[in-house]
């Protein structure tokens, strides 16, 4: 089995992550959700252009945390027994949810969908941290001087939570019947929604970004998505006097320590070729998964398109 640049294949297998967890990591969390228990997400629906003879298709937007308003593409099938299945869809870092064209086998398949926009990067979400459109990069590190509770990550990880909140509670939609679904960041949120609503029944990442940041730093891979860790090091402590307190802090939005929440039946993609989300950082979260799972390797392919996997993911929703 092919191994460009990292682990050998025994050691990915055990292999537990780098980055520090917070002493008061649950609490972190648990505080985020109470947040979202007081929050009204004042949900508005608006039909859009873009219609299916099987599918009514609307932007979805609600209120997250700190105030922004959060956009979704959702689609609901039409003529489908009630209550049916949902899945939610999330993108890659600086994405957006994508074409509505690319949700049409869901929804005919009887699927509720919904396609998370995240805040501040290439959809209608709104990033309310004083800049409205969007910022694009340096997610990871937003507010890192600030109180972890402004990392911006914690906010699009609550915006997951919020929005699989949201569609569980629709009525035409079972709540015991929600998957979820995404590449790179949307594979990282994948993991950090069924963590943080671990209702979910289904998880299926591909390739997870934000996961075991110091690993990415320690094996000189802090680049592409992961360039900020750098480029935060060179620029505002070139000495590195404060490294283990900016990787403790990041620990908080590491979806590696948000794993052993996971309830739902995994079935994560990893491609050992991966330079992007190098795949010992992606095995520091799988190996801390505690419920059902099963990991799909492709050892010849790295952070891209893997023929076949997106067929994979549409049969192992279609359990729900």
């Amino acid at each position: 089995m092919p191994l460009l640049f990292d682990m050998s294949w025994e050691e990915l297998q055990t292999y537990e992550g780098s980055n520090p967890r917070p002493g008061d990591f649950d609490q972190y969390w648990d505080n985020g959700l109470r947040e979202l228990d007081f929050l009204d997400p004042e949900v508005e629906y608006v039909r859009s252009s873009f219609q299916s003879s099987f599918a009514d298709c609307f932007d979805m937007f609600f209120t997250g945390v700190g105030g922004a308003r959060i956009h979704a593409k959702l689609l609901k099938p039409k003529n489908t027994p009630e209550p049916h299945p949902a899945v939610l869809m999330f993108h890659g870092y600086t994405g957006n949810s994508g074409d509505w064209s690319d949700k049409l086998g869901f929804a005919a398949a009887g699927f509720t969908v919904a396609a998370l926009d995240c805040r501040g990067q290439g959809g209608l979400s709104e990033d309310a941290g004083g800049i409205k459109g969007p910022t694009m990069r340096g997610h990871i590190i937003r507010w890192i001087e600030d109180a972890p509770e402004k990392l911006l990550f914690r906010q699009i990880f609550l915006d997951t939570a919020q929005l699989a909140r949201i569609v569980r509670s629709m009525p035409e939609v079972d709540p015991a019947r929600v998957g979820a679904t995404g590449g790179s960041q949307g594979g990282g949120l994948t993991l950090a929604c069924a963590s943080l609503v671990p209702e979910i029944k289904l998880v299926a990442p591909v390739f997870p970004f934000l996961s075991d940041y110091k690993r990415v730093w320690e094996m000189d891979q802090a680049k592409d998505a992961y360039f900020e860790l750098g480029d935060y090091f060179r620029k505002f402590d070139r000495l590195h006097q404060r490294e283990d307190e900016i990787f403790t802090k990041l620990g908080y939005i590491d979806v590696q320590h948000l794993a052993p929440r996971i309830k739902g039946r995994v079935m994560m993609g990893v491609g050992l070729m991966d330079t992007v989300c190098p795949p010992s950082t992606q095995f520091a979260a799988y190996n801390k998964i505690i419920s059902p799972k099963t990991l799909m390797v492709y050892p010849d392919y790295g952070h891209e398109a893997i023929p076949g996997h997106p067929d994979a993911i549409f049969q192992f929703m279609r359990d729900l």
